[in-house]
């Protein structure tokens, strides 16, 4: 991997991982392009540069994150299923993980929900705030939250449907997704580094500097993507991220089967 291609990869982390389009599949698409998806120090760059990009909502949510510890026990109560069905599924989910097809179909379908979601709920007077959500709800969302275990659905497209689904605002949802993917990225890069680890693989001090330029950069790129998202998702909802996600699926499609066969494994 080159710095460039680290600069790439992590500028569409930060701008992909809090929108419902899927910062896995993308980064595993743009990767597969630069031709390095198979090598093991970029599967374990996808992941641990995902901690900058959580960094950003602590640093923009900061008063509102160090909150109570009723809300972190929320919090850990939807982060249970990942950890449950991750441990699980673990080598079935790698395995989806090295198909392109899958992203490309999960980006379609998860595109044709989001172009129907603000007609199947609607904002609630209730539950306004991320402080109201109760402990049920918090577990509700974070099993949707699992069905980005699949590439291509989105952590935060799942997450936040889940919280419409419960009678949360657009916004609200929206929060609480941003909020329930700090500790889901945290253990995802911990075991992730662990898995390296155990397999005799080891770091070089040019692998490190990239780990670092990666964090930084989608740090700052997601600080920007978040303020942005929320704002346009208040006022317009889903549809332009579902007429997205459908083009992005169905490009992916054609290029892999008649243009150049992307390759992952």
């Amino acid at each position: 991997m080159t710095t460039l291609q680290a600069i790439v990869l992590a500028i569409i982390e930060g701008l992909t991982e809090f929108l419902p389009v899927s910062s896995t599949g993308h980064m595993i698409i743009a990767s597969s392009f630069f031709g390095i998806a198979q090598d093991d120090f970029t599967k374990l760059f996808t992941i641990v540069i995902q901690l900058g990009a959580i960094l950003s909502v602590i640093v923009l949510y900061f008063k509102r994150f160090f909150q109570t510890m009723d809300f972190y026990f929320k919090l850990l109560v939807g982060f249970i299923p990942a950890v449950i069905l991750g441990l699980l599924l673990s080598d079935f989910i790698d395995g989806l993980l090295e198909n392109p097809v899958t992203v490309a179909v999960s980006l379609v379908l998860g595109g044709l929900v989001l172009l129907k979601v603000d007609g199947w709920f609607t904002d609630s007077e209730e539950k306004q705030s991320t402080n109201e959500i109760s402990y049920a709800t918090a577990f509700k969302i974070g099993l949707f939250q699992c069905l980005a275990m699949i590439p291509g659905v989105s952590r935060s497209g799942a997450s936040i449907v889940g919280g419409m689904a419960q009678k949360l605002s657009r916004t609200t949802a929206a929060e609480f997704s941003f909020f329930l993917a700090v500790p889901t990225m945290f253990g995802a890069t911990a075991k992730k580094c662990y898995d390296y680890y155990k397999h005799g693989l080891v770091l070089s001090d040019d692998q490190v500097n990239l780990l670092i330029i990666g964090n930084v950069v989608g740090f700052i790129v997601a600080m920007l993507a978040i303020k942005t998202f929320i704002g346009f998702l208040s006022k317009n909802g889903f549809k332009v991220f579902g007429y997205y996600r459908i083009v992005a699926g169905l490009a992916i499609l054609v290029i892999h089967f008649f243009f150049y066969k992307l390759t992952i494994i």
